[in-house]
């Protein structure tokens, strides 16, 4: 399957953060499982935006 470097723009805790990730679709539940692997599973992530980079 072919992946697409997507920006994902979250809050974390309150604080706006932003990570890049290889993502199929660019779909918040595959940006969110994207998130969960580099921030752990105990995180809770808010106001995602999945858009590519320019």
């Amino acid at each position: 399957m072919e992946t697409v470097k997507y920006v994902i723009k979250y809050k974390l805790s309150g604080e706006r953060r932003f990570d890049f990730a290889q993502l199929a679709t660019g779909s918040e539940e595959e940006a969110r499982e994207a998130l969960k692997k580099i921030h752990g599973d105990t995180e809770v992530f808010t106001d995602i935006k999945v858009s590519r980079p320019l």
